[in-house]
């Protein structure tokens, strides 16, 4: 849409992928990581995500063991990632304390 109004082209390689581009185990993974409890520790930030209860949520969604071990290693992976983001906003953050 924003293509048509501005008179540009369309290019497809610059264009973010959509819901319905991923595969469902994708769309699992993101459902189940938003079901896990955060960990957060004051002075700290976010330290990452609670998975005592994944083998109760697998068993939900009935998971099979394959992808049990895919998602895991996609939710491990999406959890460092946002860890590194929050650990990023806190020392910036100190960093901007620190200058005034």
């Amino acid at each position: 849409m924003m293509c048509e109004q501005t008179g540009q082209e369309v290019d497809w390689e610059k264009c973010p992928a959509d819901w319905e581009d991923f595969p469902p185990l994708i769309w699992d993974m993101v459902e189940i990581y938003n079901s896990l409890g955060d960990r957060v520790v004051a002075e700290v930030g976010y330290v990452g995500k609670d998975f005592t209860n994944l083998q109760y949520i697998f068993k939900l969604h009935k998971t099979s063991e394959y992808a049990q071990e895919i998602i895991f290693d996609l939710l491990l992976w999406l959890d460092a990632r946002n860890i590194q983001i929050s650990t990023d906003k806190l020392r910036a953050e100190y960093a901007k304390m620190k200058q005034k």
